[in-house]
């Protein structure tokens, strides 16, 4: 293996940082310069803020960079055989840090680190590198953006803080940040990518991909399935905040925020802790469950059960044949249910108004209704409440159709 360490060495007549790059070959024409190869010089600070280095390398090996300085990396690939590196170095503490590259027999490894005598410093080693454009990557970054583009492989890595920015890639993914967003785009890829902070887009990809956010709206458009390598089935699966469209099935679960569907040909199944739901198309079903805001279901041909705890929900159902089971339910606001003038129907509404709230809400329907209101408040659940029912079968009452809600209107509505 041969070392190659880019250190502190600056000559009195100077050199520029082209030369840097070069300094390799000119070594070999007996040309003093600035690096010394395989050990660190004896001050390890580096004297160059710019430093430039090449490797002749086939396709299909490794690069593996660990900036203990932190610092953002940016690779591209191309159709050479030869790793090239800028590697610049930024903050008030710069001369405190190096930048070591090792060549071995399976590929290149570049690290950087402070060896300042302060508990207290500020430096960063930003890396521009360009790699075959097959190629493997194991990336680590005490903070700072990632951005990949171009490249066939595998591809693992962490940044403890900034972006991942992920576009024409292909192979295999797991890639973290603590704290930032994830934009992968127009790529073919498996795997997984994860922000602990921010949002996650994800479109125009072909593969099996989780994209989780603990805090953050996770996007999916135009993402397609292949196979049930990593979940089965064609599914999507994303624990974050989320919106989407896909050719399979949809599951999202997120810790906290608002969840949006574009299409799910395959069906949905979608939950989140606190937030919206919004689906703008769907076939076969949607299971939609939020412990705090509104659920909206657009388009939905099949069936659906949707739940909040506190919001107002919508779903327009277009299908009417078998297979359209509705199951509405919540524990305060409005539900809103239009469906097909022609679909076969049982009906069960159930409006329940506490004590304080009586003569604000009512079952208003554009279905003939059997509907009736208990006489006596019910205080064995805390509050004293009245309910107030609504039944009917239409069509042949084939499809059961639930509502339930607390100190909310219903609205049955025709489409026609």
């Amino acid at each position: 293996m041969k070392k190659l360490l880019s250190t502190a060495l600056l000559l009195a007549f100077g050199f520029s940082a082209s030369f840097a790059a070069d300094a390799s070959s000119l070594a070999s024409n007996g040309i003093n310069f600035m690096f010394f190869w395989g050990f660190p010089s004896k001050d390890k600070k580096c004297q160059e803020q710019t430093v430039q280095k090449e490797f002749k390398v086939p396709k299909g090996q490794t690069l593996t960079v660990d900036l203990k300085t932190g610092g953002a990396i940016k690779i591209s690939g191309w159709d050479k055989e030869l790793v090239s590196v800028c590697a610049r170095f930024e903050g008030k503490n710069w001369q405190d840090c190096n930048v070591e590259f090792d060549e071995k027999d399976n590929g290149v490894s570049i690290n950087s680190k402070y060896n300042g005598a302060s508990n207290t410093w500020s430096a960063s080693c930003d890396l521009e590198i360009k790699v075959p454009d097959k190629f493997d990557l194991s990336l680590y970054t005490m903070g700072g953006d990632i951005e990949l583009r171009n490249i066939e492989g595998r591809f693992s890595g962490k940044t403890l803080g900034g972006k991942l920015k992920l576009d024409h890639l292909k192979g295999y993914l797991e890639l973290k940040t603590l704290g930032g967003g994830i934009d992968l785009t127009d790529s073919d890829v498996d795997g997984r990518v994860e922000t602990l902070g921010g949002p996650v887009d994800i479109r125009n990809v072909t593969g099996n991909i989780k994209g989780p956010s603990m805090g953050g709206v996770v996007r999916y458009s135009n993402v397609s399935h292949k196979g049930s390598r990593a979940l089965g089935d064609g599914k999507t699966e994303a624990d974050g905040e989320a919106t989407g469209k896909s050719s399979g099935e949809v599951r999202i679960s997120s810790m906290g925020g608002s969840i949006n569907v574009e299409e799910a040909p395959q069906g949905a199944e979608l939950s989140t802790m606190g937030g919206a739901i919004t689906v703008n198309k769907a076939k076969q079903y949607v299971e939609a469950k939020t412990m705090g805001g509104d659920i909206k279901i657009m388009d939905i041909d099949g069936r659906v059960i949707a739940s909040t705890m506190a919001g107002n929900v919508e779903v327009n159902l277009t299908g009417s044949g078998d297979g359209h089971d509705v199951k509405i339910s919540s524990l305060s606001g409005d539900i809103t249910l239009v469906v097909p003038m022609d679909l076969s129907m049982d009906v069960d509404v159930k409006l329940n108004y506490t004590e304080s709230r009586e003569g604000e809400y009512k079952i208003i329907s554009d279905f003939s209704l059997q509907q009736n209101e208990s006489d006596e408040w019910d205080d064995s659940q805390g509050t004293p409440r009245k309910q107030m029912t609504g039944t009917g079968s239409f069509n042949g009452g084939k499809n059961k159709i639930t509502i339930e809600t607390i100190n909310g209107n219903v609205y049955l509505k025709k489409r026609g």
